[in-house]
């Protein structure tokens, strides 16, 4: 008798032999969206695509993170090929702001506007999650078909682990959003996460069999480029080179609990400290967070950048800052951290110092950690590494190295295809009934 380590090579040797597989990607974030998991997912197709596979996806009009759509989008459907993927973009409500009922309204018209899209037959799905009940609704639509492709999730964010940790999750709202997630999961012939301790959630708390999860780190998404003068990237984007900046971008939501921030340059204007906290990107927050800061000297908000903008704004820091709210810990891993790691820069984080964020920074050794929500801490944390020249230059380079050594594209998109091509093989081979999944 086989037994399941024979079996398990047998399965990854067949794959490997297997024909390119038809992949379509659900997402409701994509490129020209710069933030959240639009990069990875556009990174994930392309790179698909130029193994040869067959990708197509299935997304939402880029809205994100400004909750509306973005000047020559909006279409009722728009189809273009973009790097050799057939982009298919679907038009939804944008909710604004994207708070309770609205953001559920929001993904359950973009999962009805996939279920009643031409989906696949054959092949495989990669539904990304978020957005968790757009998600429910392809994941059902696929299972009832007759003939089906596989399904893989791929879980960016916990939505359960989310509601608990920003309070929100008490009641039948938290029930049914985790009777929904975990109904999802155990429907995926696959499911991909981004970080060893999802992938221990999900088994001890959603009871999802250890050997359907895999863990693909994300990577960093910014193309190459040579180190950058901190003092040549203000110039060319016009900040002010007498003050220390500590650089925060991406997403302005509920999360990242960026009334801290604001509270540290009240304090910093006080004590008139020579540092600049800057704010870069936008979100459902940013409105409120700017009015709260009316009269602040030390702290700026600036528009989401293009990329070499960008790059010019992670090089023009002295630090980069994450910031999350007190009890986020385990809910998701921040994007920004692949990017920061590559800018060479150090990076400190006001999170909770048991949660993903700082064991991330611990384990690339890239900067220091203080508790979220204490402004006191995060103000004297950001003049004590920015005024630290040597030791700033140590983090920045551990952090990089960190980077280039776990978080490549090239061995992320790599282990995605193994997984597409075992979950193709698998499908093609076994009828639906007759699948591998947990109950």
């Amino acid at each position: 008798m086989t037994d399941t380590s024979t079996r398990e090579e047998s399965l990854a040797e067949s794959a490997e032999q297997a024909e390119h597989v038809d992949v379509s990607i659900l997402s409701l974030h994509y490129p020209p969206e710069t933030t959240g998991n639009a990069p990875y997912t556009g990174a994930l197709a392309v790179g698909l695509a130029a193994r040869s596979h067959r990708v197509n996806a299935i997304v939402a009009h880029p809205h994100y993170p400004e909750w509306r759509i973005r000047p020559g989008y909006g279409q009722w459907r728009r189809r273009e090929v973009i790097a050799g993927v057939m982009v298919q973009r679907l038009r939804h409500y944008i909710p604004r702001p994207p708070r309770g009922l609205r953001r559920l309204i929001s993904e359950v018209s973009f999962g009805l506007r996939i279920c009643l899209n031409r989906l696949p037959s054959r092949g495989v799905v990669v539904a990304v999650s978020p957005a968790l009940f757009a998600t429910a609704l392809a994941a059902l639509r696929i299972r009832v078909a007759p003939s089906r492709p596989g399904l893989v999730v791929w879980v960016q964010d916990i939505y359960t682990l989310g509601m608990a940790e920003t309070q929100e999750g008490g009641g039948l709202a938290g029930r049914v959003t985790k009777l929904v997630e975990r109904h999802v999961l155990r429907s995926a012939d696959r499911v991909v996460v981004i970080h060893p301790r999802f992938a221990d959630y999900l088994e001890r708390e959603m009871g999802i069999d250890p050997k359907r999860l895999t863990v693909i780190r994300n990577w960093t998404h910014l193309k190459p480029a040579p180190a950058m003068d901190k003092l040549e990237a203000r110039a060319a984007i016009g900040w002010p080179s007498d003050r220390r900046l500590v650089v925060h971008t991406g997403n302005m939501g509920a999360k990242q609990g960026l009334d801290n921030v604001v509270e540290a340059a009240r304090l910093a204007d006080a004590c008139s400290a020579p540092v600049q906290f800057v704010l870069v990107g936008d979100g459902s927050e940013r409105s409120r967070l700017e009015a709260l800061a009316h009269g602040i000297e030390r702290i700026s908000f600036v528009d989401p950048l293009g990329e070499s903008d960008y790059r010019c704004a992670l090089a023009a820091a002295d630090c980069l800052l994450v910031n999350e709210l007190p009890g986020v810990a385990n809910m998701a891993v921040p994007s920004k951290l692949t990017s920061y790691f590559d800018a060479a820069r150090p990076v400190l984080a006001a999170t909770e110092v048991d949660g993903i964020t700082a064991s991330e920074i611990a384990q690339a050794e890239a900067g220091m950690v203080v508790l979220a929500g204490d402004p006191h801490a995060l103000l004297a944390a950001a003049l004590e590494i920015s005024c630290d020249s040597e030791q700033s230059d140590v983090y920045g380079a551990s952090a990089r190295r960190f980077c280039r050594e776990r978080l490549t594209a090239d061995a992320a998109i790599g282990a995605f295809e193994r997984v597409v091509r075992e979950v193709a093989y698998v499908a093609t081979e076994a009828p639906a009934s007759t699948r591998n999944r947990s109950k």
